[in-house]
């Protein structure tokens, strides 16, 4: 249980680290993208080994990283790029 954690708290580091470098301007601070990242793995972990019980790993590291990345794609904002479109009213 103790590796799963670990495993699944640096892979949700990893995922947040790849995620600041890559959007960094749609992201916030990249402490708080790191610190989400990683507690969101630990979270999805805990939940994904409660769910399919001891003996499988694989799966809740998969379960780990899908939470990690769910919480992840709530930290981003629109992009500034994009045209905003107003109604006919206004």
């Amino acid at each position: 249980m103790i590796l799963e954690a670990l495993g699944s708290a640096l892979l949700g580091f990893a995922l947040a680290w790849a995620a600041a470098h890559r959007l960094a301007t749609r992201l916030p601070a990249r402490n708080l993208v790191l610190s989400t990242g990683a507690a969101g793995a630990l979270i999805g972990s805990f939940v994904t080994h409660m769910a399919l019980g001891a003996g499988h790993a694989l799966g809740t590291l998969v379960g780990a990283v899908a939470v990690a990345a769910a919480l992840l794609s709530l930290l981003l904002r629109p992009s500034r790029g994009r045209l905003r479109r107003r109604s006919a009213t206004a």
